[in-house]
């Protein structure tokens, strides 16, 4: 079994990762599909209409360089792969939860930007 992340050195800022997930309806829903408990990229394919394998990856890909996921390859054949959040992707997923929030409350209020 082998774990990939990368160094802190690599990222980019949280501000950078924020805006770059936020922007991305394909990451959130990567995110949420893995912190639902779908760690497997073909699950993950199955579970959202109109993801292509090759999106999906590019998202799994980003988020495992930004440390936000953690991608585990299991020496089987076929190989597997499963995907997690890290500690860090823990704590960055509150901050998404928190913009959630956000938008809703400004939704619910008549206030949402434009």
């Amino acid at each position: 079994m082998r774990n990939e992340n990368i160094s802190g050195s690599d990222r980019p800022s949280v501000a950078e990762m924020v805006e770059d997930v936020v922007g991305c309806k394909w990451s959130m829903r990567v995110l949420a599909l893995v912190e639902s408990g779908i760690s497997r990229p073909g699950a993950m394919e199955r579970a959202v209409e109109g993801l292509s394998a090759k999106v999906l990856n590019e998202r799994l890909s980003k988020l495992t360089r930004y440390g936000v996921l953690s991608k585990t390859v299991y020496p089987e054949v076929p190989p597997r792969v499963e995907y997690s959040l890290t500690e860090f992707g823990r704590s960055f997923s509150t901050v998404l939860e928190e913009i959630k929030r956000l938008q809703a409350s400004l939704e619910a209020h008549g206030a949402a930007p434009r």
